[in-house]
């Protein structure tokens, strides 16, 4: 069992590297075209800048996932090393859960506001996006991260006796 979860998330994982990777290309291709056309031929692409801006807050958020599985995420831990290693690995459990609860709050909080910006089908000024799709990246990044977090307390760091095997 634990062997299928940990399959099914190793190819979660290689989806989002390929997504987030796309995300990212696909910016700075936008971003390339739109110098290219503002200086060689006076003409840029007036949506650009707002369409890169909403491929970046994917890719960042889709990219949650990948780091808090790593469990690379920000830390301040520079005090937590200090400590022996019962405490290390206690005050790193409760990190984790405070990570998993913050971003159950977000996603909380977050889903009216999709789901108006849905039903009322806001769009953006200048490429008339249905704002909808770039802020679901927040609710869908943070629930992959949370689900990463859990799935890794669960079996990766029970497996090697410690956080992360530090």
């Amino acid at each position: 069992m634990v062997e299928a979860v940990l399959r099914g998330v190793r190819g979660l994982i290689s989806f989002l590297r390929v997504v987030t990777g796309v995300l990212l290309v696909l910016s700075i291709a936008l971003n390339f075209a739109n110098v290219i056309g503002r200086y060689f031929f006076n003409a840029s692409i007036f949506w650009a800048e707002e369409i890169m801006l909403y491929l970046m807050v994917g890719c960042v958020f889709l990219g949650n996932g990948i780091v808090a599985w790593s469990g690379r995420q920000i830390r301040m831990d520079v005090i937590v090393a200090m400590m022996p290693e019962k405490v290390r690995h206690a005050l790193h459990i409760i990190a984790e859960l405070v990570l998993i609860v913050t971003a159950l709050l977000i996603i909380t909080f977050s889903f009216p506001v999709v789901r108006d910006l849905f039903n009322f089908d806001q769009r953006s000024q200048s490429a008339e996006l249905q704002l909808y799709i770039p802020q679901s990246m927040v609710p869908i990044g943070l629930g992959i991260m949370a689900l990463m977090v859990i799935v890794r307390l669960l079996t990766v760091d029970r497996q090697t006796a410690g956080p992360m095997g530090h």
